[in-house]
């Protein structure tokens, strides 16, 4: 017997229920696995969060090639360590190339939450500096979930100390350094100067000062994280910053873990903490950390030089603001960053 039309949209119609069935199965099975890997591991959000500070730090890089002179050379990836990570780039005035000429050199940590970012996105910026008459170095350093803190510190240290050894063929005067960085690398730079400086706290870090603390004459910090307690201060950002701290400490209960404590800089200072130059913007979600850190220099008697921008300052200035020299804002940063150099 033929099969009648009736009976074959019945069957029909049984074929879809049984695949629309098996779709969500599957669509409950991945939303599981989805929501267990998010709970389980910091990876998926972190590499999510890794692609938007990298796309972005992209077209910030690129928005910054027209202020790059012309007159600035480059020794480019130059191993300080052992691995693919442990790399660094040196920036100088043309004029000194082929000769011995040493010049006050910066050190910068790139940010990008100790999960992204890269020297090769900050090379712009830094080319923009050596181009005031300094030596500029750009470093390289492990990013999170894959390593944990402290290694970014331990790293930093190690460039230190292969531009101490290598100063003169680098044009690094080892007796003028300063470091600096941007939001994490802010973070990092900040908790490596203080290794620098006090002794006990390097100790109970359990990581060693590869330079004087005489070497190191100053510190440029922008727009970063200087306090873990602080975290909790921004609002719907709370599982992102979550996200990134899970990533970087190592642990999911990182406000309890105790060596990641040590992170919080500000809680660790002493009068030996270097000059420091500090901006952030009026509309960066991590204000609150520069102006603390500033108040907690300031008790110690540390020299501070700091710019910030009025609650109602137009446009307003986001976080990393002193990136965008298309901005009267971000030249005054520059300006201030070179006087503040220039000054010590």
């Amino acid at each position: 017997m033929s099969e009648t039309a009736d009976d074959h949209s019945k069957r029909s119609t049984k074929l879809i229920v049984k695949v629309l069935i098996w779709m969500l199965i599957l669509t409950v099975i991945i939303a599981a696995v989805l929501y267990a890997a998010f709970r389980l591991s910091p990876w998926p959000a972190a590499l999510l969060i890794r692609r938007t500070f990298n796309e972005h730090g992209a077209k910030v890089s690129q928005a910054l090639e027209k202020h790059v002179p012309a007159d600035v050379s480059a020794t480019l990836n130059l191993q300080y360590g052992k691995t693919d990570d442990e790399s660094l780039d040196v920036y100088y005035p043309s004029v000194y190339e082929g000769s011995n000429k040493t010049l006050p050199t910066i050190v910068w940590v790139h940010g990008g939450g100790w999960l992204s970012g890269s020297k090769d996105l900050i090379a712009n910026y830094l080319r923009i500096l050596a181009g005031q008459g300094y030596t500029v170095v750009g470093i390289d350093y492990s990013l999170a979930p894959a390593s944990t803190y402290p290694t970014p510190v331990i790293q930093a240290l190690a460039a230190l100390a292969y531009l101490k050894d290598n100063a003169e063929r680098l044009h690094v005067d080892p007796s003028r350094i300063f470091l600096a960085g941007d939001s994490a690398g802010a973070q990092i730079a900040a908790q490596t100067a203080n290794v620098i400086s006090v002794p006990s706290y390097a100790k109970e870090l359990g990581v060693m000062p590869t330079i004087e603390r005489s070497q190191l004459r100053g510190v440029i910090l922008y727009g970063g994280a200087y306090d873990i307690g602080q975290a909790w201060n921004v609002g719907s950002f709370e599982p992102f910053v979550k996200t990134i701290l899970w990533s970087y400490s190592g642990t999911k209960n990182f406000m309890n873990d105790p060596r990641f404590a040590y992170g919080s800089v500000i809680n660790y200072l002493t009068p030996d903490f270097p000059p420091t130059f500090i901006s952030a913007g009026n509309d960066d979600p991590l204000l609150s950390h520069s102006l603390a850190f500033v108040d907690a220099l300031r008790s110690r008697g540390v020299f501070v030089d700091s710019l910030f921008f009025p609650n109602d300052y137009s446009p307003t200035l986001p976080h990393e603001y002193q990136f965008n020299l298309d901005t009267d804002a971000g030249n005054l940063a520059l300006e201030r960053s070179v006087k503040f150099l220039s000054g010590m």
